[in-house]
């Protein structure tokens, strides 16, 4: 097994679940970011914070069962894993419903931007969340409790990989019809900043996607190697970077935030105000 030294790994779950909130707190205090798109990525670091509270209950529960204060087939520590594996899949599926709200609320600011405010309303826009996180919660709770059911392991196992086709599919439709509409709207005399800036945001969630894809798919194979082949000596050799994946995890809830940072100047200077007073 390839471990990960247990300083390592709880510091980089408290920056990452310290990072997040700071982005929500921004957002809250600053009502010039009360827009559906930073609705959104609040959304996304939500997720964000409960993948790194994950991982750092996971590991506090491996430690306290190696200190023989908890047993790995007890009543208790059942249901506690039950609830560990449902945070686990809210924060998945979180992360990927809110990247596809972020990328189709990019697509409406790039090909309908004159009628984006009508389209994508405050209202709509929460509406939407309230959809995903409900959505998201059922399926996590179900999931976690018929883990056992092929039924409802396949599902889940074909639902990573089909979201994030779309979400990618998405994304290349939006740039190659870019290219053509950039002309179009170019001719309008006001329109050259706002699609320089609408730009800038497509390539931001594109980055967005692929940290997601590079963080989170380890850990998603390792789910399906230990469901389908476990016994399997190459499947046994790559889980045995466990912690890795599960690391890596955690680096994307401190990735995120610094590309919101870096990308958004309203958010930069909300973060000014709120270090400087």
């Amino acid at each position: 097994q390839v471990v990960v030294p247990e300083e390592v790994f709880f510091t980089v779950a408290a920056a990452g679940i310290l990072e997040n909130l700071l982005v929500l707190i921004a957002v809250v205090r600053n009502k010039n970011l009360h827009l559906p798109m930073y609705f959104f990525i609040c959304s996304l670091a939500i997720s964000d914070m409960l993948g790194s509270l994950y991982k750092t209950l996971e590991n506090i529960f491996i430690i306290l069962c190696k200190m023989g204060y908890l047993t790995r087939r007890g009543d208790f520590e059942k249901k506690l894993d039950d609830a560990m594996d449902s945070m686990f899949i809210l924060s998945l599926l979180g992360s990927i419903f809110s990247l596809l709200a972020i990328a189709a609320d990019r697509y409406i600011t790039i090909f309908y931007a004159l009628r984006y405010h009508n389209i994508m309303t405050l209202r709509r826009a929460l509406v939407i969340l309230a959809i995903i996180w409900t959505f998201c919660a059922g399926s996590s709770i179900a999931i976690a409790l018929f883990s056992y059911e092929a039924a409802t392991v396949i599902p889940f196992t074909i639902l990573f990989p089909l979201m994030m086709v779309f979400i990618l599919c998405l994304y290349v439709h939006m740039f190659l019809l870019a290219r053509s509409h950039a002309k179009r709207i170019a001719s309008l005399p006001t329109s050259t900043v706002h699609q320089r800036t609408n730009m800038k945001g497509a390539i931001t969630l594109t980055i967005f996607l692929g940290v997601f894809l590079c963080c989170w798919a380890p850990f998603v194979l390792h789910i399906l190697l230990a469901r389908f082949c476990p016994h399997n000596p190459y499947c046994a050799c790559y889980m045995s970077i466990f912690h890795v994946n599960g690391t890596l995890i955690m680096c994307n809830a401190i990735i995120d935030p610094m590309i919101f940072a870096f990308r958004s100047p309203e958010l930069r200077s909300t973060f000014k105000k709120m270090f400087c007073c």
